[in-house]
């Protein structure tokens, strides 16, 4: 009976595990990474009037040799928006990194030091994410457990007393979280 549940509930998932990601590409905004899919039959229009200031939460680490989930998807968010015809000017994003994604922040040398492995996908789009005016806010709390100092972090990372202090500044700075 319990094997009978194990192939039904098996059976039953194939189909969600079976999506057609043709249609995501990445661009217009970061060429390698933060894939979307056009919606041509939106009907959820964007005002033209809207300034999108969104905050990511990213407290999982990433997985083996990828691009922390939460960092690519404030990518996909920047991307998306983008070629949906959001004006760059009015798009702000600000990650902030806690917990076990922390050390996602590690340039390749600290990364390697702690033998995570010999590069750090995460830490090779930081600097583009950088470049388009996206902050990176580390909780000062999650890197005083893990042992990491601002010297150990991708350039341009910023430290904060807290991941609750940095969503508290950025909520009064007009950024909402962003749930996903």
């Amino acid at each position: 009976m319990r094997t009978f549940a194990m192939i039904l509930a098996l059976g039953l998932c194939a189909p969600a595990a079976a999506q057609d990601l043709s249609a995501f590409k990445t661009g217009p905004v970061f060429e390698d990474f933060g894939p979307h899919a056009p919606v041509p039959d939106q009907d959820f229009a964007i005002p033209e009037e809207t300034d999108l200031y969104i905050a990511f939460d990213a407290a999982k680490a990433a997985e083996d040799g990828r691009i922390n989930r939460t960092i690519e998807s404030a990518a996909r968010f920047i991307n998306m928006h983008n070629a949906a015809g959001v004006e760059p000017a009015r798009i702000r994003v600000a990650v902030v990194v806690h917990g076990k994604a922390t050390l996602d922040l590690l340039t390749d040398a600290k990364f390697a030091e702690r033998e995570l492995g010999e590069a750090n996908a995460t830490a090779a789009v930081i600097p583009q994410l950088l470049d388009m005016g996206v902050r990176i806010v580390l909780c000062g709390q999650s890197a005083a457990a893990n042992g990491v100092t601002k010297e150990d972090l991708v350039p341009g990372v910023e430290m904060a007393l807290s991941a609750m202090t940095a969503h508290a500044v950025l909520q009064r700075q007009g950024y909402t979280l962003n749930p996903f």
